[in-house]
């Protein structure tokens, strides 16, 4: 199905911000996102540094901030930006980020893992693998959460699990460890190979 740009801005978001933005933080989403379950299963330390691409309105950097050192929410989406500093302005560890994506603004080996959620189809694949993988520390990781295609939640257009692998390894990484909790979704987690 093609995109209806009539109803999508550039970057491929629905024109209509406030449904938009209830449906990123609707009730119904914890039921199938599973968020806490999901950051628990990052095993993350509480000296990590972590950066979400496409933190939207705050939905997991917030959960982020209070399990790690310090949360870079990275968002392309200039409507959505002031939204996110709203709902993220107390927290002292965490830093939104104007960040396109294929410019993330983060420092070479600056953090522990990228998360992204919902927002690989908005990239360009390996390329934009690559140049994240650039800013993981040593051990960095990079956990990929996503639509099956088969899902009606998330958009029209979805990449399946065995294309992200496919293209992750053709960015240098490798698959390191798959959660199987989510139904809707995949989720990965890469590392440099």
């Amino acid at each position: 199905m093609a995109h209806d740009h009539h109803h999508h801005d550039h970057l491929g978001n629905p024109h209509d911000f406030e449904h938009y933005l209830s449906k990123l933080e609707g009730a119904d989403r914890a039921a199938w996102q599973k968020p806490d379950q999901l950051i628990r299963a990052l095993k993350l330390k509480t000296t990590d540094v972590v950066a979400e691409l496409g933190a939207g309105p705050g939905y997991f950097v917030k959960r982020l901030a209070k399990k790690v050192a310090f949360v870079f929410a990275l968002e392309a989406d200039p409507k959505m930006l002031p939204v996110l500093i709203a709902r993220t302005e107390k927290l002292t560890n965490l830093a939104p980020v104007f960040a396109l994506p294929d410019a993330p603004r983060l420092a070479p080996k600056s953090v522990d893992l990228i998360l992204i959620v919902n927002t690989f189809h908005h990239l360009d694949g390996a390329r934009s693998l690559r140049t994240l993988a650039q800013a993981l520390k040593p051990r960095g990781r990079i956990a990929n959460i996503d639509f099956h295609p088969e899902s009606e939640l998330g958009p029209t257009h979805k990449i399946s699990r065995d294309e992200f692998v496919a293209t992750a390894k053709r960015a240098g990484l490798k698959l390191v460890r798959e959660h199987m909790f989510l139904r809707e979704q995949y989720f990965v987690e890469l590392m440099a190979r």
